[in-house]
This record gives C-alpha cells, structure tokens and sequence, in this order.
C-alpha cells in the first residue's frame, strides 16, 4: 500500500476519537526546533587561539567528516535540515565566531563577527539563538568563571555574557524572531567544598550586573541554564537548579531546562507544568542522558515522547522554547542531527494524535482504568503512517529513506575531509 493509502486508513482510525490530522500537521508546521551547530564539529568552534575542549564537556569518538570551517559547518547543517520535517532554528555558541584570523578576546566580540551566520539564516529563512561559551579557555582553566574568587576574571566573563546578549539582540533585530541568549557555565568543584554560599553569591552578583545591561526583549530573551555536575565538579556545582530557578523568577527571566541536568530518577517532563504555572515561557535542551550527563543523540524514548505530552496537552507550543543539545563523534554527524530532530519532531506529533482532553477527563473523573487502557492502546495506533504522509507533505525522504542521502554525502563530501 502506498504512504497516502496507508495514511488514509490510519487518519480514520484517529478521527474516531475526534483527532483531526490535516489541523494536526497545520499546528506542527508552526513549532520550530533550535538545533545545536556544535553536533556538527564536536564542540570546537572557530576561534584562532582555539583552546582545549573543557568545563566537564568531553565529546568521544573519531569518525571522519567533522566541519572544519564554518562553510562547512553551515553546509552540513543545510543538509540535515533538508532531511527534517518544519522550519527550524540554529543555536550558536560564542566560539562560532569568524573573525577573519583575527584573535578577537571572548570579551570583545560584537555582532560584525556574526554576520555571515545572519546572512545565512535569512538566505534560509531560519532563527537563530546564541551562548556565551565559559569553557575550553585559559580563564576557565580552573573550573571557575562567574563565581571565580579572582574578581578580574569575574570580570573578564561578566563582560563576554553582556557582549553576547547584545549579539543575540542583533540577531532578533536581523531576523524578526527573538533570540534566546542563554548562559551555562561550568562552575563546582571536584571534592567537597568548605563554603557552598560564597561562590553562589558571586555568581549572583555576576548576573545581576550582567543584567543590568538593558536588552530589547522583543529581540532577546534571556535564560539561565543549570548543571548537576560535570568531569572535574562531581560533588558541587554552583548554579544549581534551585540557585537558577530561583533567580529566573525573581529577576524574571528564563529557567532553561536540560534533560541530562539532574539527578537519574527526576525527569524534566515532570517539571514542565510546574513550571508553566509561574513563567510566561520555559526553555529546554533536550538531550538523552545514558549514565550521566552524556549527551546522547535523542532517540524516541519515553522520557522524550512524555515531554511533549506535557507541551502539547497543555497548549504551551507558544510558551516552551525547544532546543536540542547533544554531540556525539562515534557517528555520521548529519545522521545524528537528522535523528536526534527527527525524533523531537515524531515526539510532537504523537502527542498531537493522542486523546488529551478524554484523558485529562478520565482523570478527573476518577477513571483511571480507561485512562490506562487508552494511554497503552494508543502506543499500537498507526501513528507511522501518519508520520510518513507528513514527511511527504514536507517534502523530506519518508522513512529510512533519508539514511541514502546521508550516505551519498559522506562519500561525496564528508570523505574528502581531512
């Protein structure tokens, strides 16, 4: 049976329980992904004084074709995008500058060394979001940036945060779509600390006169990202998640939630609504921790499809900023970017074709028998058919289909990298 007969069946199985599909794509054309650059070069940048990867990141894993240049960074990225349903986003880090071999310090980088990522995003029609990058550099070298006891460092990462935030300013200005401007470092410490306060009144001083600096909202929106631990701060990370949430409130900015940011046995999906109630709007990075904060391609897992459940039943498309943060070196780099968004875009749409409001109904009524049955009944429905005829519409390769083109550039491109 073909993809259109195959859909035609399965849009009527749906419709049964008053799922209209055709308003279900409509909705889902409309919702874009930030998909991360540095999946595409694992996490190197384009500095000329480029530094050693560090801040407990590590990226594992050989295989050939890594970007090299940003032409050929943006290049694969327009290839993997050519395999993705919807219109999507690009989030940069500083380190993505092109400075034209210039060594321009992290502290005095302007929008003019972003210009041919505007130029590109328009040629595209695409978004763009941006980080400050506090890590892989010699003032980093000892796990501290805005918490560091060394006030002229504080300094030093103070100033690069504002830089940044005005970079993203120029990107919504260029662009017509708010940047989200998001700060994560990598502040803690290895063994036991003496004094857990001090560096977090640090840091929050840091913000405060990072803060300071007024940006248009309507170009830039910030957020604060928080971290469990990382290579080097197993046992004390200084923004925390209740240091960062509560910041986030009172200074009313973002809250950004990373997937692999905490504990094994708490789950973001379980946040989300909690969240929503107190912020007009909550960003993400979604990643797939394994055994900690590992930052495996997202795959189309539990965790993932219960996240967007919470977006989509509690109509927050408007209000939760999607992101993805993964980076993985052992594989094809645009085969990991093309599943990773693929799968938060098969998330979306599962949660799209499911019963909300009879389920949230069945609740309430104390059902919990129906609820149950129906939340496992419809794991079997014929939700890949209906994938399929949206990845046609999308004009994007249906099914496994799109691996062939991913082939095809690795020999025709990828492996005359060196």
């Amino acid at each position: 049976m073909s993809v259109k007969g195959q859909f035609d069946f399965a849009k009527k199985e749906y419709e049964q329980w008053g799922i209209h599909v055709d308003e279900v794509f409509e909705r889902l054309k409309k919702v874009p992904i930030s998909v991360h650059c540095w999946q595409g070069d694992d996490v190197g940048g384009f500095e000329v004084n480029k530094g050693e990867l560090s801040g407990g990141i590590d990226v594992t894993g050989n295989y050939p074709g890594r970007a090299t240049t940003p032409e050929e960074l943006r290049m694969d990225l327009e290839k993997a995008l050519s395999l993705i349903p919807g219109k999507h986003r690009i989030n940069l880090h500083a380190i993505y500058a092109e400075t034209d071999g210039e060594v321009v310090e992290r502290d005095q980088l302007k929008p003019k060394h972003f210009e041919k990522w505007v130029t590109w995003a328009k040629e595209h029609n695409l978004g763009l979001d941006f980080n400050p990058t506090l890590f892989s550099h010699e003032k980093a070298a000892d796990g501290l940036t805005l918490s560091h006891p060394d006030p002229e460092i504080r300094k030093y990462w103070i100033d690069h945060c504002i830089a940044s935030r005005k970079i993203g300013e120029y990107f919504g200005k260029e662009l017509g779509t708010p940047c989200l401007t998001n700060i994560w470092i990598p502040d803690g410490y290895k063994d036991t600390p003496s004094d857990r306060l001090t560096p977090r009144k640090r840091l929050k001083e840091s913000l405060d006169e990072i803060f300071a600096v007024e940006i248009d909202e309507a170009y830039n929106l910030d957020a604060v990202e928080s971290k469990l631990f990382g290579i080097g701060s197993e046992s004390y990370v200084v923004g925390s998640h209740e240091f960062y949430l509560s910041y986030a409130l009172k200074n009313n900015k973002l809250c950004l939630l990373d997937t692999g940011h905490y504990h094994p046995t708490e789950t973001v999906s379980n946040k989300i609504s909690s969240m929503l109630l107190f912020s007009e709007k909550v960003a993400l990075h979604v990643s797939r921790p394994v055994r900690w904060d590992s930052d495996h391609v997202v795959t189309l897992d539990d965790e993932l499809k219960e996240i967007a459940l919470e977006i989509v039943r509690n109509d927050a498309l408007d209000q939760v900023m999607i992101g993805l943060d993964f980076f993985d070196a052992s594989i094809n780099r645009i085969a990991a970017w093309t599943i990773g968004t693929r799968n938060m875009v098969k998330a979306l749409l599962f949660a799209m074709l499911m019963p909300n409001e009879q389920l949230k109904q069945l609740q309430d009524n104390g059902d919990y028998t129906k609820r149950l049955a129906l939340l496992e009944e419809f794991k079997t429905y014929p939700f890949g058919a209906i994938w399929n005829e949206y990845c046609e519409q999308m004009n994007v390769p249906v099914k496994e289909q799109w691996l062939e083109a991913v082939v095809e550039y690795e020999e025709s491109v990828l492996s005359k990298r060196k």
